[in-house]
């Protein structure tokens, strides 16, 4: 019964079934490999090209190539902004080792500012190890020297030579050139992902506007590497194009004139050409050392820049502005003959105190009554009653349309970033402004420059330089002509067509007779300043009040502490005869504007046409020698200077404020 229930096992079936298996097995292996054969023949061959150019690229890779920028020149020839050699510190995170022990060393040897040990770990950490750092963006020749002896300590570290940006007349030019600073993440959010290929991008002044002309065209260099992406040798390469050389109106004797002209005091200065419009010279003081931005200002210095109650850094020409006080009066003048209100042999009788019909104040004259006095004698005695009385005739917003029509109100266009737009006073601006209603008396005292006026010095220089050109106005400008090879020629740089003040020239004249007075009439103003001179000038003194009168008593600005002295005021222009430049000169807390900033102009004047320059070579100026005190030397906190602080920010205006005249 057991061998029954056994059953015996049937090896013929058991072997067809292993057979089949075998034979199944075998088919899906055959199958496999001649998919694999299939996929290796499409790679090897079919797609050889592709995988070819793929795998090339992979090899042979693009690096950018970054063009050195363009020079800087003034009139001459003379280099204000270039390129020069210098060292910096790099280090290879994978070779160097303990990155802590390591900056601990060189700190031994080389000096480590705290900003460049944090700059550094951002860096390290951001990436990757084989990939070169910057420890120190500029090396002292000496500390090159004491690296090159100790070196083989560190290994990974390697000194590299590179062009960084150099200002050889610092604090003299600073204003106008402007500095570059370190590319950041706001540059390129900007200016786009390129910027980042740049090392450098323009902050200030010529440097900043001419940012793109002046860096140049990136170039590329196909560099092969590893599989580690390591670079093994150059196979190729699209040259970078150097960036735009350019030159300007600027002349570096004129200039340095200017800086030394105006001594201690603190102000602005532009000289121009009239038939141009070129900027001869433009001062801001005091002034600062760009270099100190170039590779990232230390923490120090910029404290001390802040700190300075002068502001060096604040380019007064610029952003800067306030009451233009008596300088308006040629402009107010011209206006009263383009409005009809006025012709030059036109008389009003000055009894010292202009009133408006119906009310008791009294705006006063600082001179007292001049009598009956036309156009000509009130610009030359710079008589306020005259002014007075036109504009309130003119009605103010008569006034502000031709004072916008001779380029007050608004940027003159200058090839410098951030231009100050000014003010001119009407009922529009103060409802939008300050919401109140606008009084007659505001419209009396905007006929001498001051109320809620601002004016900048380059919108005075423009509109001066049009005065003595006949009434042709040019848009004031740095830049003159430029080179995008350094083998190529100087092309002229595009200008805008210019404009006229009027189509009348009689106007124009009898304007310009006026401000001839002002320095050679008796009662001019400006006498005393063309005093000996071998050419005729004309000009226009002025003195913008920071205070006003109380009551019936006028205030001595030269008895009034630092802080509340007036500004002192000269636009004028020589010879006559053939307008060459056009000057205007504003020293902050001054005084009067025929005693202080009549004199500076003209020792320019002198320069310019006579070749009076001051004797020291100006190609051996040190980079600090300008405006060393308001680099080096923060004020003192005494009271007149904490006094001073406080009110530098404050707008300059004293509404009814009374002009002084001179």
């Amino acid at each position: 019964m057991r061998q029954m229930r056994h059953r015996l096992k049937n090896h013929v079936r058991e072997a067809a079934q292993f057979r089949a298996r075998a034979l199944l097995g075998f088919a899906i292996v055959v199958l496999a490999l001649g998919g694999l054969a299939g996929w290796y023949f499409k790679l090897q061959v079919l797609d050889h090209a592709d995988y070819a150019r793929r795998s090339e690229a992979n090899r042979i890779k693009p690096r950018p190539v970054v063009p050195a920028r363009g020079v800087i020149y003034d009139c001459k020839g003379r280099i204000l902004a270039d390129n020069v050699p210098a060292y910096r510190l790099d280090v290879v995170p994978e070779g160097a080792g303990d990155p802590k022990a390591l900056v601990a060393g060189l700190s031994k040897i080389i000096d480590l500012a705290p900003e460049d040990i944090e700059r550094f770990e951002r860096e390290r950490k951001a990436t990757r190890s084989f990939r070169a750092v910057t420890l120190k963006l500029r090396l002292t020749d000496e500390e090159v020297a004491r690296f090159a002896v100790d070196q083989w300590r560190f290994p990974g570290v390697t000194v590299e030579p590179y062009l960084t940006r150099r200002y050889p007349y610092g604090p003299l030019m600073a204003h106008i050139v402007g500095y570059v600073g370190r590319t950041d993440e706001k540059d390129i959010e900007a200016y786009g992902a390129g910027q980042a290929l740049f090392t450098h991008t323009g902050r200030a002044g010529i440097e900043r506007y001419y940012d793109e002309m002046l860096r140049g065209k990136v170039g590329y260099e196909e560099v092969k590497t590893n599989v580690e992406g390591r670079a093994l040798g150059r196979v190729g390469r699209i040259p970078a194009t150097a960036g735009t050389d350019l030159r300007l109106g600027i002349d570096l004797d004129l200039q340095r004139t200017m800086v030394e002209a105006f001594g201690d005091h603190d102000g602005a200065a532009v000289a121009i050409d009239p038939k141009t419009g070129e900027i001869l010279a433009m001062a801001s003081l005091p002034s600062y050392d760009p270099n100190l931005f170039v590779n990232g200002i230390s923490s120090a210095d910029y404290r001390a820049l802040m700190d300075n109650p002068s502001r060096p850094l604040f380019n007064r020409n610029v952003l800067g502005g306030g009451p233009p006080g008596s300088t308006i009066k040629p402009f107010m003048a011209l206006a009263g003959l383009e409005s009809g209100l006025r012709r030059p042999q036109d008389k009003v009788f000055s009894t010292g105190e202009f009133h408006i019909p119906g009310q008791k104040r009294g705006y006063r004259d600082a001179h007292g009554g001049a009598g009956w006095v036309d156009l000509h004698k009130s610009i030359a005695a710079s008589v306020n009653y005259y002014y007075y009385k036109l504009a309130y005739e003119m009605g103010i917003d008569r006034l502000s349309k031709y004072m916008h029509r001779y380029g007050f109100g608004e940027p003159t266009g200058i090839d410098l970033a951030g231009e100050n737009a000014g003010v001119v006073p009407s009922q529009e601006w103060k409802a939008k402004h300050r919401k109140e209603p606008w009084y007659p008396g505001e419209t009396v005292i905007a006929g001498i420059g001051q109320g809620y006026w601002i004016a900048t010095t380059l919108q005075l220089a423009q509109g001066v330089a049009a005065i003595a050109a006949d009434g042709v106005r040019h848009r004031p400008h740095l830049a003159s002509e430029r080179r995008d090879d350094f083998r190529g020629a100087w092309m002229p740089m595009p200008e805008p067509a210019p404009t006229r003040l009027t189509d009348d020239i009689g106007h124009v004249r009898a304007v310009q007779e006026g401000m001839v007075g002002t320095m050679y009439d008796p009662g001019g103003t400006g006498r005393a300043t063309a005093r000996g001179a071998p050419y005729r000038m004309a000009g226009k003194t002025g003195t913008a009040q920071r205070v006003s009168r109380k009551g019936n008593i006028s205030t001595n600005p030269h008895l009034l502490p630092l802080h509340l002295r007036h500004q002192a005021w000269f636009v004028g222009y020589a010879p006559v005869e053939d307008p060459k430049i056009a000057v205007v000169v504003m020293v902050e807390h001054g005084g009067y504007g025929g005693s202080t900033a009549a004199p500076i102009a003209r020792k320019l004047f002198d320069a310019w046409l006579l070749g009076k320059y001051p004797e020291a070579d100006p190609d051996a100026i040190q980079v600090t020698a300008i405006g060393a005190r308001a680099v080096n030397a923060p004020a003192a906190a005494t009271p007149e200077r904490a006094a001073r602080a406080a009110i530098a920010d404050v707008e300059a205006v004293i509404v009814g404020g009374q002009g002084t005249g001179r």
